[in-house]
């Protein structure tokens, strides 16, 4: 057999022989540790739902806010922001998906030059002559050690960190997006109360004054009627100032930075569902955030099995076929045939950078494993927080109803008294400070029951489904 037909069988061999060890450690997700259900979940309420969707914003029913979180996911800049790391990611997953497939390049060259005819060597034929050359080059790299398996393996996981990177975003954007709404719709409500209380106070004011006219009351009433009304236009030019914010920052948020937003009343909105009794910590999964540290460990877990693997030698084969020739009409002629294979063999024998690398992904590894715990441990306070707040915002909103209600009953009573002479003056602007306190702590109490709700869906990384007592995502 001729020497080359022995090199090309030991190169097919080579290459088809599967590889002899995969190193570094598997992975193998971790205990979390945590407890079975969450301990801060409320009684079963007539209002709770066995199913939330995960576009859970749709549930306050209000088109403007569905219509804004989509303008965010389509024209926010962190969105375009992560869709560009994604991008990335994908081609850095498909480089290395490539990495083991062979190599073919085509090498093409022209020459022209002269020899001197003065040197040691004497010239034959021409001079200066030309020299032309076309050539198809192979290349591939075995895997013996499972590095570019677990080069695979890093960069599916990152690609998949960063996809849930972008959902990330995604998940807090919406929940952003959510609350800077609300906030608008609770500043239209105060600045709707204020204007009507501002409204209670000019007729007031006016009645004091026909009053200090008729001799009735003194001057004294009439000055305090009139700041009361002054009061509460400044607190009606604060209350556009800090709306006019947050629909700045709305326009911000979606992309719309001429965006206006027409006034609506926040206690129109529904009041947002109650998670059934039993919800699981398991559901805590779904969080994109969580999903994407896990991401990150499997990740930094396979990089070890490529640091370690660098350290055992790397084979490589490598082959051309072509033509050479001083005439270019004559360089696809078998005569001008050119043919070479090769087997490449690296072993690193004293290398301590590279068992630095091996020292350096361990370490990257166990900080991953520590940012996964950390957001594990994370993410189960923020739901155990926002079922408590849940909780108890809806109690403080229905004590906040009540004190409208009666702050209301005895404005309308001081009113009556002090037009037939019963009371005096002061007595009616206690009971419209109390009232505007009141009416201002109620529109509050709603827009904290609100955010709290967006927290809960927020911790919870989108909406629940459950089956009888057993919630699943």
């Amino acid at each position: 057999m001729k020497p080359y037909l022995k090199t090309l069988n030991l190169m097919v061999l080579l290459a088809v022989l599967p590889s002899c060890a995969l190193l570094g450690p598997d992975y193998k997700r971790p205990e979390n540790g945590l407890p079975e259900i969450y301990k801060k979940q409320a009684a079963q309420q007539s209002g709770a739902v066995l199913e939330v969707p995960n576009q859970w914003w749709t549930l306050y029913q209000d088109a403007e806010l569905n219509a804004l979180i989509e303008s965010a996911f389509e024209q926010n800049a962190n969105m375009q922001l992560a869709l560009a790391r994604l991008e990335e990611a994908d081609a850095i997953m498909r480089e290395i998906g490539f990495s083991n497939w062979p190599t073919v390049d085509l090498d093409a060259d022209a020459k022209r030059g002269r020899l001197t005819e003065a040197g040691q060597f004497p010239v034959f034929g021409d001079n200066p002559i030309s020299n032309y050359n076309l050539a198809f080059n192979l290349g591939i790299t075995l895997d013996f050690w499972g590095k570019l398996k677990r080069a695979k393996e890093f960069g599916h996981a990152n690609y998949l960190s960063t996809k849930f990177a972008k959902d990330t975003v995604t998940w807090a954007l919406s929940s952003l997006v959510a609350n800077n709404y609300l906030t608008v719709r609770s500043l239209d409500s105060q600045l709707a109360v204020t204007q009507e209380n501002l409204k209670i106070s000019e007729e007031s004011l006016a009645l004091t004054q026909r009053r200090q006219e008729g001799g009735i009351v003194s001057v004294l009433d009439v000055h305090q009627a009139e700041l009361v009304s002054e009061n509460l236009k400044s607190q009606v030019l604060d209350l556009e100032r800090l709306r006019a914010l947050s629909e700045h920052q709305l326009a911000v948020l979606t992309g719309q930075l001429d965006l206006t937003i027409e006034q609506a009343d926040v206690l129109k909105l529904p009041v947002p569902p109650t998670p059934p009794v039993g919800l699981p910590s398991s559901l805590l999964e779904a969080r994109p955030d969580i999903q994407q540290a896990e991401q990150a460990m499997i990740a930094a877990n396979a990089n070890i099995g490529v640091a370690k693997a660098a350290l055992y030698p790397s084979i490589s084969l490598t082959g051309s076929l072509g033509g050479e020739s001083v005439e270019l009409g004559d360089i696809l002629k078998s005569a001008a045939g050119i043919w070479s294979l090769g087997v490449t063999f690296n072993l690193p024998i004293f290398n301590k950078p590279l068992d630095a690398r091996v020292d350096q992904a361990t370490a990257k590894q166990k900080q991953a494993l520590a940012s996964y715990q950390s957001a594990i441990q994370t993410a189960f306070r923020e739901v155990n927080d926002a079922l408590v707040n849940l909780r108890q915002y809806k109690a403080r909103e229905t004590i906040a109803q009540n004190k409208q209600t009666i702050a209301k009953n005895i404005l309308r009573v001081s009113q009556n008294r002090y037009q037939a002479g019963y009371s005096a003056y002061i007595d009616v602007l206690d009971a419209q400070r109390s009232h505007q306190q009141a009416t201002q702590a109620f529109v509050q109490s709603r827009q904290q029951v609100l955010t709290a709700s967006v927290a809960l869906f927020k911790a919870l990384g989108g909406g629940w489904q459950s089956q009888g007592n057993q919630a699943i995502e």
